[in-house]
Formats: structure tokens, C-alpha cells, sequence
């Protein structure tokens, strides 16, 4: 067993990054932020108060004429800065991120790489920013439209990408000539710190990028707050629709709130088995089905027996493969679930698929964890006999759990997709491009995959999502992110 040096190596004193210094926080209430693989404490993370808001926003409020007059191209290059930080510093980020959330190296890394995109898609924002005109609309007359940045802006992140999720705003919002404030989760707190360390290396003018800890109450207050102009936001429906939507809208604020999902991977009998299996353990166990885009529901389409057995057959078998552990071991792939609660919740899930009548055919809770605590890991579980109707059919476990349903045909299975309250990702296995083609057409999805089994857009394409798995109007990423993030103006102009 080869597991690897960890960065980490007492319990760290986290603290705010406003204004360009690491501050304490006004809380005098702390919570012990811990390895879920070993149980080892990492840090003491302070949950905030609506003080440790109010100095973020007055030193982004501070610096944002400045920033904002910075030409685009200047403010590119501390992105080009920022990029090669992050690349000297990728194997040490991504065992931080490891450590603190339990996900295995490999997926750190990943995770790590997709932020590292998005700070290099924002080194193109003199090109990104470009508006359009018009000449002699009228007789000497000329029209421009023009993007400019609005102020402040605020991102609350959540537990499962504590690096990545950060940076689908971050980059675009502040290249954009925007200043902004990060509010990590606090169960995974410790890859933001290392970021606002390589930020500040960068030598980001004080005040422009800033990060404050904390739980509800810095929360509310970034919602409150008049001088925060948007707000981003991943994380649960309820808390996205509920809180962060409404709350946000009625202050006047722009919203982005990705939120919840319930994921269809759809099998159609022409798919290519070889292929498809392993695409289809990523799916659903990467991450421990800890994300947004995990698949939660297969749907068998037709009734080939003999291809449905064989098919499932060698799904479990593989599934049964999967090694667990430490994910700072080498060789292991899957880790822990993040904390104790979030695994009661899967467990409370499996429990409820049996009363209502699936049955297991991988149970989850039998799992050997390699000889680490069992308080947090839980084995990939797969349920047959499912019916659409059933609870872990319906709503998002957020766990390593494969729901198996069955569809008489493609049209049995679109109709599934599209009954669910949540449309944030589909895919379709299959070697029929008229039957992909229906798919992507009729689906109710913002991401659909096409013999991809994890459909996560490049950091210059928008990550879609529809019904309850969003709310707004802009995505994050891509072009969408930086119309957010900035204000249209149009200019007509003549001269005598």
C-alpha cells in the first residue's frame, strides 16, 4: 500500500482573504473540518457573521473603480500569472482537495485541471468582452453596443468540487472587471485557502478577489447586502429555489443557482457493451455519486433478455471490482462519502428503496473499506426492479447508488427523462445515430450526452441545466458567464 505525502499536517486556523490580507473572522463560532477517509482533523473553520461580509464587500466595493479602469488585457495577464501558480503548485491542490473531501487522486486531479481551464479561458477576455456597431444607422449617425462590469459579486460554493465550482465564476467575473468574493463550503474549506495563497502570489490588487468562511449568516448577509450585485451559487433545489433564488431576486441581484439533479443514462439494445460499462461506473460511482452530473437512473430500453442479463451481469461484476480506501492511496477508486451525515442520507435511501420493494443487487453497506474508519465510506449499491413512481427513482440520493429501470422503447425511456422534476443531464448509449438524434432533440436537459456517460462541458461552453436543476436566465461558463457578469450599453452617436 503506497499512499501519498499529505500537505496537511496539523489542524490549520483557517482565516478570511479581505483586502488583500488574511484576517480572522468576527465568529466566535467554529466547526472541526476533518478527513473523511481517516477522521483526522484538517482545520477549525469559523462560520462567519455578517461583519466578515460587510469589510469583503466594502474592500471589492473599494477596489472596483480601479480594477474596473485596469485594461482588459492587463487584467488578463494576472490570470496568466494565476495559471502558472496553479500549475507549479497542481499536485499539492489536488491533495488538499483530496483530503479534505475524500475523493480519490485521480478525480482531485480532474477536478483541479477543470479550474485551471476556466483561469484560461478568462486569459481570452479582450476578445470575449468585444461588443458589435453599426455604421450610418442613420445619416451620420453610428451605434455601438458595448459590455462593461457592474460591481461586486459573490459565488457560494458547495462541498462535492471545492476547487473547481469556485473558478466557473471567479475567472470570467473578475477579467471581466468585476471585484468578488468567494464563500467556500465549510465542510471543505481548505482548497480555496491554497487558492487565495496563489492568488495573493499573483499579486491581485487588494480587494479585488476576496474569501470569507462561514455558514447561513455570511449567507444571508451576501444576499442582503445592496452592494452586491449577483450571486452564484451550486448546490441542493431547496436551498437554490428557496433561498438563494428568491432571496437574491427580491434584493434586486442577479442569480445563478445550479442546483439538483437526477440523471438518466439510457441503454438502447444496439449499444456497445465493451464501451459503455466503464463509462457507466464513472458515471455513477465517481466522486462516490457526489455531483451534479452522477448518473442516478439506468434505463434498459426494450426486451432482449439475454442482452439485459448479460448487460447487467457484467455491470455488477464490474461494479463489484471497484477498490475503496484512502484516496491518497494508489490504486484506489472510490473514496469515502465527505461526511457522516451525507452517508446516513444514502443509507436512508437504500433503506427506503427496499421497503418500497426493489430489490439489491449490490448492497453498499457490506462494502470492506480497507481498514480505515468506517464512519464515512459506504460500496457502490445497485437496485433492480424499479419503478419510476419510487422514491430513489424520483429524488437525487447524491451517493453511490444505480437505480435500474426498464422502458419498452426509446420513447418509454424519453418520456422518464422528461417526467422528472429535474433536467440537468440524460445520455444515450447506442450505435443508431437516428435514434441519438431523437434523443438529444427531445429530451428535457440541459447537458445530453451521446455515448458519454458523464456529460460535463468544457469551461468555454455554458453548463446548462433546466426545471428544478436551475434557476436564472445565464449559466455559468462560457458566453453566458460573461453576459452575467457584465451590462450591455448600448451608444449612439453623431457628430456635426
Amino acid at each position: 500500500m503506497v499512499v501519498l505525502d499529505e500537505p496537511i499536517k496539523g489542524v490549520l486556523d483557517v482565516r478570511n482573504y479581505i483586502d488583500g490580507e488574511w484576517v480572522e473572522s468576527g465568529s466566535e463560532e467554529y466547526r472541526e473540518a476533518v478527513n473523511p477517509a481517516t477522521m483526522r482533523p484538517l482545520a477549525r473553520v469559523p462560520m462567519g457573521c455578517t461583519e466578515d461580509v460587510e469589510a469583503a464587500v466594502d474592500a471589492a466595493q473599494e477596489a472596483f473603480p480601479a480594477w474596473r479602469r485596469t485594461t482588459p488585457l492587463t487584467r488578463a495577464r494576472y490570470f496568466f500569472r494565476l495559471k502558472d501558480l496553479l500549475e507549479q503548485h497542481f499536485e499539492e491542490v489536488s491533495r488538499v482537495c483530496t483530503m479534505e473531501h475524500g475523493k480519490t487522486i485521480d478525480e482531485s486531479r480532474g477536478e483541479v485541471r477543470r479550474g485551471i481551464e476556466n483561469v484560461e479561458v478568462a486569459t481570452g477576455i479582450p476578445s470575449l468582452m468585444m461588443g458589435y456597431n453599426l455604421e450610418d444607422i442613420s445619416t451620420g449617425i453610428d451605434e455601438a453596443a458595448i459590455k462593461q462590469p457592474l460591481g461586486v459579486f459573490a459565488c457560494i460554493a458547495p462541498f462535492n468540487f471545492p476547487f473547481m465550482v469556485p473558478l466557473w465564476f471567479m475567472p470570467i467575473a473578475v477579467a471581466t472587471g468585476n471585484t468578488y468574493i468567494i464563500k467556500p463550503s465549510p465542510w471543505t474549506p481548505l482548497s480555496m485557502v491554497k487558492l487565495m495563497e496563489l492568488v495573493d502570489e499573483a499579486g491581485f490588487p487588494p480587494g479585488v478577489i476576496n474569501m470569507v468562511h462561514g455558514d447561513v449568516e455570511p449567507v444571508q448577509a451576501i444576499l442582503e447586502h445592496p452592494g452586491v450585485k449577483g450571486v452564484s451559487f451550486v448546490g441542493s433545489s431547496k436551498i437554490g429555489r428557496d433561498v438563494i433564488y428568491r432571496e437574491a431576486a427580491s434584493h434586486g441581484k442577479r442569480v445563478q443557482a445550479q442546483c439538483s439533479a437526477k440523471n438518466f443514462l439510457v441503454i438502447m439494445p444496439d449499444a456497445d457493451v465493451e464501451s459503455t460499462v466503464p463509462g457507466l461506473l464513472s458515471s455513477f460511482f465517481g466522486n462516490a455519486g457526489q455531483r451534479c452530473l452522477a448518473g442516478a437512473n439506468l434505463v434498459m430500453v426494450g426486451d432482449d433478455e439475454k442482452f439485459i442479463d448479460g448487460f447487467l451481469g457484467k455491470v455488477q461484476r464490474a461494479t463489484q471490482g471497484i477498490r475503496i480506501g484512502y484516496g491518497l492511496e494508489e490504486g484506489v477508486q472510490m473514496g469515502p462519502l465527505q461526511a457522516v451525515p451525507r452517508k446516513q442520507r444514502v443509507m436512508d435511501y437504500i433503506e427506503k428503496g427496499v421497503d418500497e420493494g426493489a430489490s439489491l443487487m449490490l448492497d453498499g453497506r457490506k462494502y470492506d473499506c480497507g481498514g480505515y474508519p468506517r464512519d464515512c465510506f459506504l460500496g457502490p449499491s445497485i437496485f433492480q426492479g424499479v419503478q419510476p413512481n419510487m422514491t430513489i427513482a424520483k429524488e437525487e440520493i447524491f451517493g453511490p447508488v444505480m437505480s435500474v429501470l426498464h422502458a419498452g422503447d426509446l420513447g418509454d425511456a424519453i418520456g422518464m427523462v422528461n417526467a422528472s422534476n429535474y433536467g440537468n443531464a440524460a445520455s444515450i448509449f447506442t450505435g443508431s445515430g437516428k435514434a441519438a438524434r431523437r434523443f438529444q432533440y427531445e429530451v428535457e436537459c440541459g447537458n445530453v450526452g451521446v455515448n458519454i456517460g458523464t456529460v460535463a462541458p468544457m469551461a468555454f461552453f455554458p453548463f446548462s441545466g433546466m426545471k428544478d436543476s436551475f434557476y436564472g436566465d445565464l449559466h455559468g461558463q462560457g458566453r453566458d458567464a460573461v453576459d452575467f457578469f457584465t451590462e450591455r450599453k448600448v451608444v449612439i452617436q453623431r457628430w456635426p
